[in-house]
């Protein structure tokens, strides 16, 4: 009988991703990083990431000079985004007479600069001895870079890898622990297990029985009893193009309000003894609640005489002459009679969409309002009579992890509303999602999250699902709120835990590759 022969898959491999030319090889780390964004929510298609990793790792690490280690890096990180984001042109369409030319240009013009922080991991994988040194460098230099991204130029960190997991509660309940940045760096060493062979394999799947341990320790506990009060998320579904019409103004309005009236008597059915808290969506009323009475009184017609409001509003200033002067986005906390009670600005502000960077330098302007909108104070404990205390989190507010919570004292919920119509029915309110439900479980923390246009939803504080409502659907979500956690490792150290764990691994990987000899000139 013939004897089997071994197949060098990463021989073959190796050949065909460094053995293409300059252009053949940009070629396929961009449609690596492209398959990579498959294991991004909604698809969740986590293995594809045990060929995209380990190809853009051989191919930096094997090219012949630095320089082309970063230009491979820089592809593949411009394909792994562009395919993520791919959903971004649905904000274009909604005003696409006048901004059509921007629709094969500014998915690929943002997916560029982030990309290129993949050329971090890229250049600094080859600095470690072969072996297990250089897969500890890439996978420590992945996650700083992903860190990184967090900050710089105002930060974005959208599509962290970590968010891979966001298919279910299980599997991210290490978080709480080491937040998604450490989820991220988990996640690059298990995807680079191949290169390992046996001994990788077994090593990867003990860390996935590790990890599905903590898991299940971590949710086995019962939840415990919610507060006595009643969430009422409305969620209007209004297509982006037609909320700032002046003549849908008023249907708008009204249908919020017809939505809050038959939610709240829904809520007052079901639990007759809890306070009633109706939650409209970022921007959902068309007119200043904080500053218009009538608008004010009429939103609050259906609430209880003890029940809240908490809406999505602009909110103005005017000069003596009635000029506006600033406008912030806001969520703004109303009593039964439309008294306002407190209001939360907007303090992380997102670039070209409520501000313009380089005013007067660049010749357009993408911003909907005459003037820019200016940024709250920052993030602070809401107390209301009759509810936990919250952090308000306006829109992609959400996705910083460390960023959710004020240093001087832990609230019991976080209440995220967003307009994710801007989206469409795409990836884009999926990945949004995920992010917030990463929050939920490194904070400890409930989080309730009204949308426009979907996904609202009530997470527990170990980010499991209670109630919610899908893309496009017209409606409200019942719930009661759920209890907060103890404060868990992350919610107390923060990121100084994942930088921990980089320190860590960098100290491992210089050791490892002390006394290693040298390789050949790069």
């Amino acid at each position: 009988m013939p004897r089997l022969r071994r197949i060098d898959w990463r021989g073959r491999l190796t050949r065909h991703l460094v053995g293409a030319g300059f252009w053949r090889a940009l070629l396929n780390a961009f449609a690596l990083g492209a398959i990579a964004a498959l294991a991004l929510p909604p698809v969740h298609l986590v293995p594809v990431l045990l060929l995209a990793l380990p190809g853009l790792f051989i191919m930096a690490t094997e090219a012949p000079t630095a320089r082309r280690a970063a230009w491979i890096g820089l592809a593949w990180g411009w394909g792994f985004h562009v395919a993520g984001l791919h959903w971004l042109t649905n904000a274009i369409l909604t005003e696409a007479e006048r901004f059509w030319w921007l629709v094969p240009i500014a998915v690929p013009a943002l997916a560029l600069p982030l990309g290129a922080f993949t050329v971090i991991p890229a250049l600094v994988a080859r600095l470690g001895a072969p072996g297990w040194p250089r897969w500890l460098a890439f996978a420590a230099a992945w996650t700083a870079a992903e860190m990184l991204r967090g900050f710089l130029f105002t930060g974005f960190p959208w599509n962290l890898l970590g968010t891979v997991w966001a298919f279910g509660a299980l599997p991210l309940q290490a978080a709480a622990w080491i937040g998604v940045h450490g989820l991220s760096l988990a996640t690059v060493l298990l995807a680079l297990v191949p290169l390992a062979g046996r001994r990788g394999w077994l090593a990867g799947g003990a860390a996935l029985a590790l990890f599905a341990g903590i898991g299940l320790l971590r949710l086995w506990p019962a939840e415990p009893e919610p507060h006595a009060v009643a969430l009422v998320l409305v969620q209007g579904n209004i297509a982006q193009e037609t909320k700032w019409r002046a003549e849908t103004r008023w249907p708008i309005f009204r249908r919020y309000i017809e939505l809050s009236h038959e939610g709240v008597r829904l809520a007052q059915e079901q639990a007759p003894a809890s306070r009633i808290l109706v939650v409209w969506p970022e921007t959902a009323s068309p007119f200043l609640l904080a500053s218009d009475a009538e608008a004010a009184r009429l939103a609050t017609q259906p609430l209880p005489p003890d029940g809240l409001l908490i809406a999505g509003t602009v909110r103005a200033r005017f000069d003596d002459g009635g000029r506006l002067e600033r406008v912030w986005n806001s969520m703004v906390a109303l009593d039964a009679q439309g008294m306002v009670l407190d209001a939360v600005d907007k303090n992380h502000l997102v670039p070209f969409g409520e501000y313009m960077p380089l005013r007067g330098v660049l010749p357009l302007r993408l911003v909907h309002s005459a003037v820019d909108f200016s940024a709250g104070p920052g993030r602070r404990a809401v107390t209301l009579a009759g509810l936990p205390s919250f952090t308000g989190l306006i829109c992609y507010e959400v996705i910083f992890p460390g960023a959710v919570t004020p240093a001087a004292e832990r609230p019991g919920f976080l209440l995220n509303i967003t307009n994710d119509a801007w989206f469409g029915v795409s990836a884009g309110p999926w990945q949004h999602l995920a992010a917030a439900r990463l929050r939920a479980v490194e904070e400890g923390l409930p989080l309730v999250r009204s949308a426009q246009t979907g996904i609202s939803a009530v997470l527990d504080a170990r980010g499991r699902w209670v109630a919610g409502m899908g893309l496009a659907e017209t409606g409200v979500v019942l719930a009661p709120l759920p209890r907060a956690g103890a404060a868990t490792p992350f919610a107390r150290a923060g990121l100084a835990i994942p930088l921990a764990l980089l320190a860590f691994l960098c100290v491992l990987a210089g050791l490892g590759s002390v006394g290693a000899r040298p390789g050949r000139p790069r």
